[in-house]
C-alpha cells in the first residue's frame, strides 16, 4: 500500500492530520477526500475500505481527522458543522497545492451533509457521494436528545457517543439548526450520489429520500440493503468503495492512455516526466515497465531485468507442460521461479581481470503431480531447452535505426 501521514492547517491555523492513499501501480487519474462521521476518525475500518476500494480503481484519496479529533489539533467542544465545512475546504486547498485539485468528495453521515456544503464552495469537485448522511444537520440533535435541555441551560454538556464521553457547546446546536442542507442541495450543480441503508437505525433512509428528492439531475440512489449506520461489515464498505469508484468515473475526466501503434511485437514509450514508469504494448496486451523505489523508480511495474525473467520463467512452463502433455506423463502443476543478477564467472576466477562477471539467471522449478525420477530428470532436461532458454545462450544481435 501507497499510505502518506500529510498535514495541513485550518484558518484557525490548528494542524489537522490525515493520510493520502495512493495507487499502487500508477499515478492517480483524480483525487477524492473523505468526511468521516460525527465523532469518528478517519480509521474508522469503513473509511480505510472505502479508500482502497478508490484507490484500487486509479483515484488517490485523502482521509483525514476533523479539528478536535484523532490526530489533529484543536478542542472538539469548540468545534461545529461550519467548522468541519471549513475543514474540507483547507484539505482541498492543501491538495490543489501538494497534488491535484480533488474532483470527488465522499461524506460518511454528518460528514456526507458537510460534503455536500463544502462541494458547493470548491470548484474542482465535480461529484459528492453522501453514505448514511441526514438530510440536514440538525438531524443530530437526536444523539444529543437526553441532554438538549441541559446544552441550553448551561451553554454546554458532557454527552456520551459511542461509548466516548464529548462536551458539546450550545454554539454546535445553534449552527447545525442554522444551516439548510436542501436548499444547498437543490443548488447544487453537481453530481450527487446518496448511499444509505434501509435497516439504518442511526439515520432513518427517509434522510437519504429527502436529499434525493432536494438534489438535482444528475442524481443517483443504491440501497445497501443490511447494512448499520458505521458500515462494520467489510463486504458492506468494500461495495460501497466500489459502487463510487465506477459512479464517478462518469462525472470526473480520467486521462486515455494513450494508444501504442508499432509493427514490432513490443512498444515502449517513456515522457521526460515519468521517471523510470514506461507504458508498453507488448503484443495486444497494455503494461507498464519501470524501477523499484530504491532506484528512484515508482514500483509501477516489473524491471527490464524482470521482464526478462518473466519470459524464460513463462516459456519453461509452457515448453515444460507441452511436453508432458504429449508423454501423458502425470504432471498437475509446474511453478518456475527465475531471478536474475550479476556473478564472477567461474572460469574466469584465475583471470587477469578478477572483477569479471557474467549475466546470471537463478531458476528453481517445483513439479506437482505423480512423476518418477527419471520422468523429474527430463523435464529439467526439456527445461533447457525451452526457446527463451536457447535464446539467452545464443548469439544474438540488435539492429536499431532511428524512425
Amino acid at each position: 500500500m501507497n499510505i502518506k501521514k500529510v498535514s495541513f492547517t485550518n484558518p484557525e491555523g490548528q494542524l489537522l492530520v490525515g493520510r493520502i492513499e495512493l495507487p499502487i501501480n500508477q499515478h492517480p487519474h483524480n483525487f477524492a477526500i473523505f468526511a468521516h462521521c460525527f465523532t469518528c476518525n478517519k480509521n474508522l475500518s469503513a473509511v480505510k475500505n472505502i479508500s482502497r476500494a478508490l484507490t484500487q480503481n486509479g483515484f488517490g484519496v485523502l482521509r483525514f481527522d476533523f479539528t478536535g479529533l484523532g490526530e489533529s489539533d484543536g478542542d472538539f467542544e469548540n468545534t461545529n458543522f461550519s467548522g468541519n465545512v471549513e475543514d474540507l475546504i483547507s484539505a482541498a486547498n492543501f491538495l490543489e497545492k501538494e497534488y491535484a485539485s480533488p474532483t470527488l468528495l465522499i461524506g460518511h453521515s454528518l460528514g456526507g451533509a458537510a460534503s455536500i456544503f463544502a462541494a458547493a464552495k470548491i470548484a474542482s469537485v465535480k461529484a459528492v457521494a453522501t453514505i448514511g448522511a441526514p438530510s440536514n444537520p440538525k438531524h443530530v440533535q437526536h444523539l444529543l436528545h437526553s441532554s438538549i435541555d441541559e446544552i441550553k441551560a448551561n451553554g454546554k454538556a458532557k454527552v456520551n457517543l459511542g461509548g466516548r464521553e464529548f462536551t458539546i457547546k450550545k454554539q454546535f446546536l445553534d449552527d447545525i439548526e442554522s444551516k439548510s442542507l436542501p436548499e444547498v442541495a437543490q443548488n447544487l450543480r453537481k453530481a450527487i450520489l446518496v448511499i444509505h441503508s434501509p435497516q439504518d437505525t442511526t439515520v432513518s433512509i427517509k434522510n437519504a429520500e429527502d436529499i434525493y428528492v432536494a438534489a438535482r439531475h444528475p442524481k443517483s440512489f443504491v440501497s445497501i440493503d443490511g447494512a448499520d449506520h458505521l458500515l462494520m461489515r467489510k463486504e458492506d464498505s468494500r461495495y460501497v468503495g466500489n459502487i463510487i469508484s465506477n459512479w464517478s468515473k462518469r462525472y470526473v475526466t480520467i486521462p486515455e492512455s494513450e494508444k501504442l501503434s508499432t509493427k514490432h511485437q513490443v512498444i515502449a514509450s517513456l515522457d521526460t516526466a515519468d521517471g523510470f514508469s514506461t507504458q508498453m504494448k507488448v503484443g495486444n496486451h497494455y503494461m507498464m515497465a519501470d524501477e523499484p523505489l530504491s532506484f528512484g523508480g515508482n514500483d509501477f511495474g516489473p524491471s527490464p531485468y524482470e521482464l526478462v525473467s518473466a519470459g524464460l520463467s513463462a516459456c519453461t512452463a509452457m515448453t515444460v507442460q507441452m511436453y508432458t502433455k504429449r508423454k501423458e506423463w502425470d504432471l498437475q502443476n509446474i511453478e518456475v521461479h527465475t531471478s536474475y543478477t550479476k556473478t564472477h564467472a567461474k572460469d574466469c576466477e584465475d583471470c587477469e581481470d578478477n572483477t569479471a562477471k557474467i549475466d546470471t539467471f537463478y531458476r528453481e522449478i517445483k513439479l506437482v503431480g505423480n512423476l518418477d525420477d527419471k520422468q523429474k530428470a527430463r523435464i529439467l532436461q526439456i527445461a533447457d531447452k525451452c526457446p527463451v532458454h536457447k535464446t539467452l545462450h545464443n548469439e544474438t544481435q540488435v539492429i536499431t535505426e532511428l524512425v
